[in-house]
């Protein structure tokens, strides 16, 4: 354990947040830059007085709990929380589940890829983050319970209220089983993760062909090329589809891409002007 660098490190992150990014109020008195101590003791669920002596390297070693609890509570990040570990001298597990926490560097790709729609998929097929021609081309997914954003679940157990999939039938039957097959790998890659267990089990007990799919043991997707979005203002867009691995963070970018001069390139111009607004709805 390095004390001292814990310490430095515990207040560098402390001093770097503020009260609003916890859902605290600021208050007229405050003269601390970030957190106070006694704040960031609350949020990690210890006592302010051993959160005080780590903060000047005099506390003893935190378990692993205490660990997790100032991770959450400094909202530190997947690199930070590791570095957090080593620091403490108990260097940290496997990750428990799948990553959801996008770099900020991904997120500057997505908004600088205008005529490309985007999305960021976890280790699960769940939609974590998405540029605005990807909302407009295949869905607004910000409003969207987290349950409705997991591509796998939404292939195989779709809601009958929902208005329309995502892909042509023939694609969405490609992605679907594309997807139980990435699922297989994840699911042993995580076997103590309860969202992954749970959607697993979702899958196995609502649709057979899953089953039948899962059953088989195939770990190894094929590749998809091209997909066809049935937008209902525009019509079938037939788009270039690329997979990009995010590997430290186990997760992909998937870019729709149209040839240059194509009715899909025209299509794809349409939907970033119209965007997400609902253009079928009497003024």
């Amino acid at each position: 354990m390095d004390r001292p660098e814990l310490a430095g490190f515990l207040r560098g992150r402390r001093e770097r947040i503020t009260p609003a990014d916890v859902g605290l109020p600021a208050g007229p008195r405050r003269r601390t830059p970030g957190l106070r101590r006694e704040e960031v003791a609350q949020l990690a669920f210890i006592s302010t007085e051993y959160y005080t002596r780590l903060e000047q390297a005099r506390g003893p070693r935190p378990s692993r709990e205490v660990l997790a609890g100032l991770a959450r509570a400094l909202r530190l990040s997947d690199a930070e929380r590791d570095h957090l570990h080593h620091l403490a001298g108990a260097p940290p597990g496997p990750p428990a589940g799948p990553s959801r926490e996008v770099p900020h560097s991904i997120l500057d790709l997505l908004r600088r890829l205008p005529h490309t729609a985007a999305i960021v998929l976890s280790a699960t097929y769940e939609v974590i983050a998405w540029n605005d021609l990807a909302a407009a081309l295949l869905e607004d997914f910000s409003p969207l319970p987290r349950r409705e954003r997991n591509l796998v679940r939404r292939a195989y157990l779709a809601p009958p209220s929902r208005e329309r999939p995502l892909y042509d039938p023939f694609d969405a039957q490609a992605f679907a089983r594309a997807a139980a097959r990435r699922l297989r790998a994840t699911a042993a890659r995580y076997p103590d993760d309860p969202e992954v267990t749970t959607l697993v089990g979702d899958l196995l007990a609502g649709s057979a062909e899953f089953a039948r799919l899962w059953a088989a043991h195939d770990v190894h997707p094929e590749p998809t090329l091209l997909k066809t979005v049935n937008h209902p203002l525009i019509g079938p867009i037939t788009l270039n589809c690329t997979f990009l691995d995010i590997t430290n963070q186990d997760q992909q970018i998937v870019l729709y891409t149209v040839e240059p001069g194509s009715p899909a390139e025209q299509a794809l111009r349409l939907l970033s002007v119209i965007g997400t607004q609902r253009m079928d709805v009497p003024g």
